[in-house]
């Protein structure tokens, strides 16, 4: 998984803390986590274009929340970034070399393409039941605070 994916995550968050009305730009996201600023702003335009964050404009533009956290998944801002597909590509090697099986022999979706895919499923649906609200629940209660103070929303 790239970093990036931990980035938006972390970004989600602290905007999930900020006030309703309150968003954060680039810059401001970038210097709170240390990232490099042109590389975020492509990984929060591709949460803007999953409709997990709404961008404005403007000397107090920014980002924020799209939809409540309860709505927010943590699965949404994963697959915004880093898409949905299975990171497990079967090649059928099973086919290959000197202990090649016949083409007969594969019919059937190879046992570890399978397990490989329940996997990746078993992971999407747990990330799918975890919302930022659930996230902003188990954070300490001093983080909202400070974030807010840091970013400026609030």
């Amino acid at each position: 998984m790239p970093a990036s994916t931990e980035w938006v995550l972390h970004c989600a968050t602290s905007l999930a803390q900020l006030d309703e009305r309150a968003s954060a730009s680039t810059n401001q996201l970038a210097e709170y986590f240390d990232l490099p600023r042109a590389y975020l702003a492509k990984q929060l335009k591709a949460l803007v274009k999953a409709g997990v964050l709404t961008a404005t404009t403007g000397p107090r533009g920014g980002f924020r929340l799209a939809r409540p956290p309860a709505e927010i998944s943590l699965l949404d801002i994963v697959e915004a970034v880093d898409g949905g597909a299975d990171p497990y590509e079967c090649r059928e090697i099973r086919q290959q070399g000197r202990g090649a099986l016949s083409a007969e022999a594969c019919r059937h979706t190879c046992v570890l393409a399978a397990k490989m895919a329940e996997a990746h499923e078993a992971w999407r649906s747990s990330l799918a039941g975890v919302t930022l609200a659930e996230i902003l629940d188990q954070i300490p209660d001093w983080a909202p605070a400070r974030t807010r103070s840091i970013l400026g929303g609030g």
